[in-house]
């Protein structure tokens, strides 16, 4: 028997954490404190990249993108985790589970096209050096950082319309929030379409990933500064091994994962891309490039030496 048709003003219930409330206060602390951290390490890198000129250059800039797109995917998670930590129930409207599966997600995909993007700035800046100001000029970047943002808002744009049109014949969502193809799967109709853009998405932003090794596979085959790639480079390619490390695992986990799994393992596979890219990014170009280690510590010791 089919299971009656929900209404478009359905709650959703979203998987809590099952532990004691002293535990959840505990939780709540450390979840607090870590987004605070991811807040504080994206700022300094935006606001010194914003005010020092040595770091006004494409990729300081693409870089800046970057950190701005930490913040905004986790300000559709983190907000809404530590109200339901201290709440005993988990449940989020039905527009705001949209919301909230658009920030994060679009911003997902962001993190694919900015590093993308960062890419071919770092193919150009060594194999066409003579060239790179010629080419990467300011109305080239900003038509790459508007490609970064634009591409995602798009394809999530479209994922709302279509998943916001089914009709749906459950409310419970097995994540800790809201995810797409949780919706899909609770519909009661065919949902062939989500199926096949789910798809396109998927060898879109693999294409990505393809492009950017394959760029540094010719990268490494014809610079004789092996030094300079290193250091310009690798930050990126932790950046993008991370990152997809992270999808994968959530990918994996929404559509393979099993209830046989414990719940810590299931939650930590399931939130690993919001936890580790955020923090992680910034970090790695913070102590990688030594250009923006000097010039964060330097716009720091100015400023205290102000106060």
């Amino acid at each position: 028997i089919q299971p009656p048709h929900l209404p478009c003003s359905v709650v959703f219930t979203l998987s809590g954490i099952n532990a004691s409330r002293e535990s959840r206060y505990v939780f709540f602390c450390i979840a607090f404190l870590y987004y605070l951290v991811i807040i504080a390490v994206n700022v300094i890198i935006i606001v010194t990249v914003a005010l020092r000129k040595p770091l006004h250059e494409p990729m300081y800039v693409f870089l800046c993108n970057l950190c701005l797109n930490g913040l905004y995917g986790t300000s559709g998670f983190y907000p809404k985790f530590l109200y339901d930590l201290l709440s005993d129930v988990q449940e989020i409207s039905r527009s705001g589970c949209f919301v909230q599966l658009f920030v994060i997600y679009s911003a997902v995909l962001c993190d694919f096209s900015t590093l993308t993007v960062m890419s071919y700035d770092r193919s150009v800046a060594i194999c066409r050096p003579l060239e790179y100001h010629t080419v990467m000029t300011g109305g080239t970047v900003f038509k790459l950082t508007a490609f970064s943002w634009f591409l995602p808002i798009f394809i999530m744009f479209v994922i709302i319309v279509l998943s916001s049109s089914m009709t749906l014949c459950g409310s419970h969502i097995e994540k800790l929030y809201c995810e797409n193809w949780a919706i899909v799967k609770m519909s009661c109709t065919s949902n062939v379409a989500n199926n096949v853009l789910g798809y396109l998405v998927i060898v879109t932003y693999f294409g990505h990933v393809l492009f950017i090794f394959i760029s540094y596979v010719k990268l490494i085959k014809t610079t004789e500064n092996r030094n300079k790639f290193v250091q310009t480079c690798s930050p990126h390619l932790l950046s993008l091994i991370n990152v997809s490390v992270a999808m994968l695992f959530d990918s994996m986990y929404s559509r393979y994962g099993s209830q046989d799994f414990p719940q810590a393992l299931r939650h930590f596979l399931a939130l690993e891309f919001l936890i580790v890219p955020p923090l992680l990014n910034p970090l790695i170009y913070g102590l990688k490039l030594s250009k923006v280690r000097h010039e964060v510590l330097r716009y720091m010791n100015n400023n205290v030496v102000k106060c």
